[in-house]
């Protein structure tokens, strides 16, 4: 076993937070609060092919794998802008395309994705459904050369700043009667399309969407991959998008946890730092080990998915960790501020609340200890 990062890993950890440092903690809370794209940061990171990183060259990518993509989603949190896009646009929708897509679907969509100038959002979640992705309702029927779409999906990130949508729609039924799942790419201006906002009261920059599909039209060339294998690609793309989110989340943590430790060691009250006293210290102490714990799964992860080895385990396991420690770090963090840890001024709060929704999205704490007691553990399933 080597734990010691490659020359390669740490120059592409620098050059990220020095392309994010510009657009740090207070850029982020600025546009958390008004709802704004990051746009300025996402064209950086861009331009300078950290957006693409994983994308493959051909396309006009970086040709890396899940490793650096994680390590771009750490290091822009860690600078306090993390990117939740990042996640379904470059995790799932890029990384599904790249695999299952058609050779003219990989050179319409692959170099804007690269880029960082387009976007494709994923669409999944439905009001009815909730994790059972057996029970998904929205259906799309073929009509001649093209799919007729009809039904509705429940918040969905960022589609207000995508061209497309990667859809998952019901194409049939198997013996059993459970739903057979196909992919579509479907552009977010399609004639049928409604974009509802869907209001949270998490300060996020990317807005959340309910939508609904009165009989879109797509041409049967929006189809990605095999018809009615979607569940099984789908799931091609979210053993990453955990292993990011597990990223983001302790890119998070090393965010609030630096802010806490400057802020311990200059706050002074009764003639010494505040830091010196073991009450502060300690949850800071103890932060950072789980930050450490997280990460190091969240690298085991990655690494097993870019080499084709089971990673289900792992990026559960990672997702759990990195979330409980970004959520403890936060807290931790606000804690050591008193009353300043809820103030505009030091903006800590969007961090907790990002942490908190990264604890149940994109799967929940409850269904990660479903799977490690039921597959790893070997327990009866309870559902």
């Amino acid at each position: 076993m080597d734990f010691v990062e490659t020359d390669e890993h740490r120059d592409l950890r620098a050059a990220v937070a020095k392309v994010s440092a510009p657009y740090g903690g207070d850029y982020y809370v600025d546009h958390a609060r008004r709802g704004a794209e990051c746009t300025e940061l996402w064209h950086a990171l861009g331009d300078a092919g950290y957006v693409g990183v994983s994308v493959p060259e051909a396309y006009g990518g970086g040709g890396g794998g899940l490793v650096e993509l994680a390590l771009v989603c750490e290091e822009t949190a860690a600078a306090g802008a993390p990117m939740l896009l990042l996640l379904v646009t470059h995790a799932i929708s890029a990384a599904v395309i790249a695999e299952y897509g058609t050779e003219e679907q990989r050179k319409e969509w692959l170099p804007g994705l690269a880029s960082g100038r387009e976007k494709v959002v994923f669409a999944i979640t439905e009001p009815g459904a909730g994790s059972n992705t057996h029970q998904l309702s929205t259906h799309a029927r073929r009509e001649g050369d093209e799919w007729v779409i009809r039904g509705e999906k429940y918040y969905i990130s960022g589609v207000d700043e995508a061209e497309a949508l990667l859809l998952v729609a019901r194409t049939g039924t198997d013996e059993r009667g459970r739903a057979q799942l196909s992919l579509f790419l479907v552009p977010t201006d399609a004639e049928g399309l409604q974009k509802v906002p869907l209001p949270v009261d998490v300060l996020l920059p990317e807005k959340q969407f309910t939508l609904r599909f009165d009989d879109v039209r797509v041409p049967a060339s929006a189809l990605v991959g095999d018809e009615n294998q979607g569940f099984r690609q789908v799931f091609h793309g979210l053993n990453p998008e955990r292993i990011t989110g597990a990223a983001l989340c302790v890119g998070i943590a090393r965010y609030a946890l630096a802010k806490a430790t400057r802020y311990a060691t200059e706050r002074e009250v009764w003639g010494r730092p505040i830091g010196t006293h073991q009450g502060v210290s300690h949850p800071l102490a103890k932060a950072k080990i789980e930050i450490e714990l997280a990460a190091l799964m969240t690298q085991k992860a990655a690494w097993l998915h870019d080499r084709g080895l089971p990673a289900g385990e792992a990026s559960n396991m990672a997702k759990y960790a990195a979330a409980e420690a970004a959520l403890a770090a936060c807290d931790a963090a606000m804690q050591t501020h008193g009353g300043n840890g809820v103030s505009q001024e030091f903006g800590l709060l969007p961090y907790w609340g990002l942490a908190r929704l990264l604890r149940i999205a994109p799967v929940n704490r409850e269904m990660v200890l479903n799977f490690v007691a039921q597959t790893t553990l070997g327990l009866p399933r309870s559902y």
